[in-house]
């Protein structure tokens, strides 16, 4: 585990050197990316981005509501562009510092980015 925390640590740091506002584990309400330690995952670094919570509020209410997949309103795809854009931008911020990076898996992990290490 001691492993895994240094891992998330180094990742954090290389967030924040980018210029992006980068936090251990969860800091609820505060936008950017969260760093976090993730036991069942290989590696077990996962990193996800939080936008403000107004912008994800307003997805969840619109879907709460129901939608027409076919016919997403501007809220809800404006959501997942910037996660998706967010979620491209670390993966490859952390693979220029030298951290072996993928997409999480989205079943389980969302638009997580998984680390499962750096480079020795």
């Amino acid at each position: 585990m001691d492993r895994r925390k240094e891992l998330a640590e180094k990742a954090c740091d290389a967030l924040i050197q980018a210029g992006l506002p980068a936090f251990l584990e969860a800091s609820q309400g505060v936008p950017g990316a969260h760093v976090q330690v993730e036991s069942l995952a290989d590696g077990g670094v996962l990193v996800e981005w939080s936008t403000q919570e107004s912008l994800a509020t307003a997805a969840v209410d619109i879907l709460e509501n129901g939608v027409d997949p076919a016919n997403l309103p501007q809220a809800i795809r404006h959501y997942e562009t910037v996660q998706t854009c967010m979620r491209d931008a670390v993966l490859q911020i952390l693979a220029s510092a030298g951290f072996h990076v993928e997409r999480a898996d989205a079943h389980t992990y969302g638009s997580a980015v998984h680390v499962k290490g750096d480079c020795p």
